[in-house]
């Protein structure tokens, strides 16, 4: 019998530690320790799974992005410090030079000032349409348009 997406994510869990815990322990520590050095060599050179630095990688952050994967049914996921920094990783990541990005007009501030400060910079085009006037939407898309972004709620006006 299959289990449900909500049950494997709550029993969803990295490896216990020596001390057997029964909820899964934080991690917070900004580096790992290694054996010795050959093992320390292979995970810079990205040889083996184990964890260097929290920026890039730390059993807490990565049963919850397992844990989120599961309850999302999602194929893989990545978790970032900010909401900021998710939206700017989304549109580096899917996003190229000569692409259109289309965007609701009613966005968080700071996700304005991506759009219109540091896309161009990529050579992104951007351009803004009224969330709820669908017209708007159809008649903005173009040939380019790789992306269409909402936020929503919308802060601050809850449009």
């Amino acid at each position: 019998m299959a289990l449900h997406p909500i049950t494997k994510a709550i029993r969803t869990q990295t490896e216990r530690t020596g001390e057997s815990e029964h909820s899964t322990p934080l991690f917070l520590t900004s580096s790992f320790c290694f054996n010795n050095a050959e093992d320390m060599r292979a995970a810079f050179a990205d040889e083996s799974d184990d964890n260097i630095y929290s920026r890039f990688s730390n059993p807490s952050v990565n049963e919850f992005v397992d844990k989120m994967v599961m309850l999302e049914g999602a194929e893989a996921g990545v978790a970032t410090a900010t909401g900021m920094s998710a939206v700017f990783a989304t549109f580096m990541a899917l996003l190229k030079k000569g692409d259109h990005l289309l965007s609701c007009n009613a966005v968080f501030g700071s996700t304005h000032n991506i759009i219109k400060k540091y896309l161009p910079n990529y050579g992104i085009e951007c351009s803004y349409v009224s969330a709820d006037k669908p017209e708007e939407w159809e008649a903005a898309i173009r040939p380019n348009t790789k992306m269409i972004y909402l936020e929503t709620p919308t802060n601050p006006g809850l449009d």
